[in-house]
């Protein structure tokens, strides 16, 4: 394949309410995908991407705008002068470009997606998925009171989420988790999320979270503390997750290696792509680590890649792979739908999903056009 053009949209989508975490507080979905035309033996096609970073640099060091720069300047010239693109070849062709996993992600779906679609192929079946559902998890954002959390809560119970994962922080993090245990009991897989927000410091106060039977920890410590957390392993019996911490397969097998993870959250792009997050997954399943799929808040788009490459055996545990109507009155792409605590995988060629082109106008913040 030969790429010939790129265009990136921006696209700013309302969440159906406020999500909140220990660094921030989204009332939108902004983002922005990648539309990469190539022409083939067999014609021109086209594949889409998109990019999970923020508009921020909270979660991590990247950010929407550094996103459609690095990607206008330095991505799309290299890919350009590619004549053979393939999927497996972007990464190493971008090599040179230090950092900016998330914005390489984007653009390796977008030829991962046309790739397939030339040959006729799922996603799934690309990965060699073993399942055609996945159970969906939900993911619950820091609530002002302790009333509407144990509402919303119960409200995603009643729908049938497989499991609730609960973002915490200093301050809000005993109580709350204490409420949804003494309302909902014991039964329900339960795991909370830090995103980074403590220090080894407060190992006293997080093995307090021992106490409630959760399913895992998330991500208590900083990006950069692999061995902290391996400390912190220790002092707890609640099991160690990594997120941020995982920014590749090398650094899953250094956590893997010093014991700082018993639980490894897969997030393609956070890692660089689908491709590195399947190397994550081979690495941690022979080393009997187990993954989940994490989420971005992702359009209908990601929220269907994402639904396939969970269909892998390694993923033992049910992911953020809500429906679309968890955070979306209409999303972008044909709607993802939780029934049961399932998610269907998306059947066709690519990734399963059209862009609905009056929701992209609707949505669109604005493009960037991008030629040879």
């Amino acid at each position: 394949m030969q790429l010939t053009s790129l265009r990136l949209h921006r696209v700013s989508m309302p969440l159906v309410t406020p999500f909140e975490t220990s660094f921030m507080r989204e009332t939108e979905k902004d983002c922005y995908l990648v539309e990469a035309s190539f022409d083939t033996d067999a014609g021109p096609v086209t594949g889409w991407g998109e990019s999970v970073a923020m508009a921020a640099p909270l979660y991590s060091e990247e950010f929407l705008d550094g996103g459609i720069a690095v990607t206008q300047k330095w991505l799309a010239p290299a890919l350009f002068q590619v004549e053979d693109l393939t999927a497996e070849t972007v990464g190493w062709h971008l090599r040179h470009i230090i950092g900016h996993p998330m914005a390489k992600s984007a653009v390796e779906m977008a030829v991962l997606e046309a790739q397939l679609k030339s040959r006729g192929q799922s996603f799934k079946d690309y990965v060699g998925g073993v399942v055609d559902s996945v159970p969906s998890g939900v993911s619950v954002g820091i609530h002002p009171t302790i009333g509407e959390l144990i509402e919303t809560v119960g409200g995603y119970l009643d729908e049938g989420y497989a499991r609730i994962k609960l973002k915490i922080k200093p301050g809000a993090d005993l109580e709350p988790v204490a409420a949804l245990r003494r309302e909902f009991g014991d039964d329900f897989l339960f795991q909370v999320d830090a995103n980074a927000a403590y220090t080894l410091v407060d190992a006293a106060h997080l093995k307090k979270l021992d106490d409630f039977g959760l399913l895992l920890i998330e991500q208590p410590l900083g990006e950069a503390d692999i061995r902290q957390h391996s400390e912190l392993a220790k002092l707890m019996s609640t099991p160690m997750c990594l997120d941020e911490s995982i920014v590749s397969a090398a650094a899953a097998a250094d956590a893997i290696a010093l014991g700082a993870a018993a639980v490894i959250n897969i997030k393609p792009g956070r890692v660089g792509g689908y491709l590195e997050a399947k190397r994550i997954h081979d690495l941690a399943a022979a080393h009997g680590v187990a993954v989940w799929h994490g989420g971005m808040l992702e359009t209908g788009l990601g929220r269907a890649a994402n639904a396939a490459l969970a269909t892998l055996p390694g993923f033992t545990l049910p992911g953020d792979i809500s429906g679309s109507k968890r955070f979306f009155h209409e999303d972008i792409t044909q709607e993802i739908v939780q029934r049961d605590g399932e998610v269907q995988v998306p059947q066709g060629p690519g990734f399963g999903v059209t862009i609905d082109p009056e929701r992209l106008k609707k949505f669109s913040r604005g493009t960037v056009d991008i030629t040879r």
